[in-house]
């Protein structure tokens, strides 16, 4: 159903349809998404090149990541048996723990495996299964968790990393805050292997300007709310702090304040309404409690 017949429904379908979420495709992530696909179907050398996407808390990376591991599902092969997955993604765990990434590929296969077995025996069954699954990209999301341990557990962690890339021959697309982009450079040949790619907050400029044309095309409100107008995507900004997730959330609320109020777009009085609270002074509330 497009967005003109959506803004013909009633205001439950209308706010139902605005909290389910959105993908929208500015110029970077789109930009982020093609560099992808060209490691995706880059040829076996004995140096493979590697991403490294660096953003800060809630400001788009896991959505980047998620548009490209859904262009590429796993697949069935010709036999009607085999499957081929040409995209893995799996979540970094919570500390650098060399244990913990084995499980957690295994997992995210399916692969029966004994917890108590060997690490040695772990690392064997994930190298010959992302092998037979024919995978030719691993998304390694959060790995700015790899920090959260004792030198010698990062270092080694970091060099599990290495190895996998290694024997694979296969990229590796690892997303973080700024602090994986400290792991990464603290080991001089991951450094060179790595080409960050950023996630800069938004600032007040035409490319700003566009993301809330995009957002507000998506939005079924019955009349313009022209978000890109300055006073509106200055107070917008102020309240996001430049975080397209924070941008998406105070949208969204705005939007249904604006269908349950029956004014049908997004105001400078709805913005107000919301009491929306910025991420800075969320935090501060945080650290005073």
């Amino acid at each position: 159903m497009n967005i003109e017949d959506v803004k013909k429904l009633g205001a439950e379908e209308r706010i139902h349809h605005i909290q389910s979420g959105r993908w929208i495709g500015y110029e970077r992530a789109k930009n982020l998404i093609a560099y992808f696909n060209e490691l995706l179907n880059h040829p076996k050398v004995s140096r493979m090149p590697n991403a490294l996407l660096v953003g800060d808390t809630n400001n788009g990376k896991t959505m980047v990541l998620d548009t490209f591991v859904k262009q590429h599902p796993a697949r069935e092969g010709d036999d009607g048996e085999s499957v081929y997955a040409p995209v893995l993604a799996i979540e970094a765990p919570a500390k650098p723990d060399v244990d913990e990434f084995y499980c957690s590929i295994l997992e995210k296969v399916f692969a029966p495996y004994k917890p108590n077995d060997r690490v040695s025996k772990k690392k064997f069954q994930v190298y010959g299964l992302l092998e037979e699954l024919k995978v030719r990209v691993l998304v390694i999301d959060e790995i700015h968790n790899v920090v959260a341990g004792s030198e010698k557990n990062k270092k080694q962690f970091l060099n599990v990393i290495k190895g996998l890339g290694n024997h694979l021959k296969i990229p590796i697309i690892a997303a973080g805050t700024a602090e994986a982009f400290n792991a990464i450079q603290s080991d001089d040949q991951l450094a060179n292997r790595f080409n960050p790619c950023l996630l800069p907050k938004w600032k007040l400029d035409k490319d700003y300007l566009r993301l809330l044309a995009s957002f507000e095309a998506t939005l079924p409100l019955r009349k313009a709310s022209k978000l890109a107008t300055k006073q509106m995507a200055t107070k917008i900004l102020s309240l996001s702090e430049g975080s397209i997730g924070e941008i998406s959330t105070v949208l969204t609320r705005a939007a249904i304040d604006s269908i349950q109020s029956e004014e049908e777009h997004i105001t400078l009085e709805s913005l107000n309404r919301i009491s929306y609270i910025p991420p800075s002074e969320r935090r501060r509330m945080r650290m005073d409690v």
